[in-house]
């Protein structure tokens, strides 16, 4: 069985399929063999799991996941890995990889035709540049989820895990505080990848919540809220949501009131349920 944590097994491999990094899918593939299995032990991989992986790079992840969950279902971009995972995957029965889009893929549908039975969670080492809307698709989606764990900039899990009302929140956060509860499981160096980025990494977990914590009467309307009060960081919240969401600012002002709030408050500074308030009242 190949090492698919020796960088010369990985350079062969790789260079027998003609394959090269694209920088512009953020391609980072992990050679740190201690991440992986920590990965899917504290992700929850087990024998009555199915797993939906993001990004399977050359395997190395999909290899861990297999050896402890059900089922896992990989979700590769990049067509050119197919041929490559074909390789590093031989003797994986219980892993299935699809060439898509994950933001593209029906995800209700995916689960329902190959977990049966199962309970689903996702595990992925998400590239930098669309960590977020992936995180956010998965959350709004309403999928059947345990949890989801992804490894993501380290700066970003930062900003995830904070929680509304720090400084470092942001319309993510509270798209997180919403729908789940946030923890950061372990940091991971830039040496650990292949090529090494320039930043390191954390791998968090996100919880699913049975119930969000707070009612809105609309959360596609709630959430349209909260991305123009983050919109332009630097203004109020006053100036952002007026600008960016086409609010007149006597409105704004009565709501801001209402809620109790002053009206030079920022987007960062609300919790939860203070989102919740200002929306109710607009």
């Amino acid at each position: 069985m190949q090492n698919l944590s020796d960088i010369s097994v990985i350079k062969n491999v790789l260079s027998r399929h003609g394959f090269t990094f694209s920088k512009s899918l953020g391609q980072n593939f992990l050679v740190n063999p201690s991440v992986c299995p920590r990965m899917a032990e504290e992700g929850g991989a087990d024998e009555k799991t199915g797993v939906i992986e993001i990004g399977a790079g050359i395997g190395v992840l999909t290899k861990e996941l297999s050896k402890r969950a059900a089922k896992v279902v990989s979700i590769e971009l990049d067509p050119r890995l197919i041929p490559v995972l074909s390789e590093t995957l031989d003797g994986c029965l219980n892993t299935e990889v699809i060439n898509a889009d994950v933001l593209k893929v029906d995800l209700q549908k995916l689960i329902e035709e190959k977990f049966q039975g199962l309970d689903v969670v996702v595990c992925a080492n998400l590239p930098y540049y669309i960590t977020t809307p992936i995180i956010t698709h998965l959350l709004e989606s309403r999928l059947p989820l345990r949890s989801i764990t992804v490894m993501v900039q380290k700066e970003v899990a930062e900003r995830l895990c904070s929680g509304c009302g720090s400084r470092s929140a942001g319309a993510v956060t509270v798209c997180v505080d919403y729908y789940a509860k946030a923890k950061k499981l372990f940091d991971v160096s830039k040496g650990s990848f292949l090529p090494a980025p320039k930043v390191d990494s954390s791998v968090i977990r996100l919880d699913k919540r049975k119930d969000p914590p707070v009612q809105v009467s609309d959360e596609k309307a709630f959430f349209r809220l909260v991305r123009a009060a983050f919109a332009q960081r630097r203004k109020t919240l006053l100036n952002s949501v007026s600008s960016a969401a086409g609010i007149s600012k006597p409105q704004l002002l009565e709501a801001l009131e209402k809620a109790g709030l002053d009206h030079n408050v920022r987007a960062e500074q609300l919790s939860l349920e203070q989102f919740a308030l200002l929306y109710e009242n607009l």
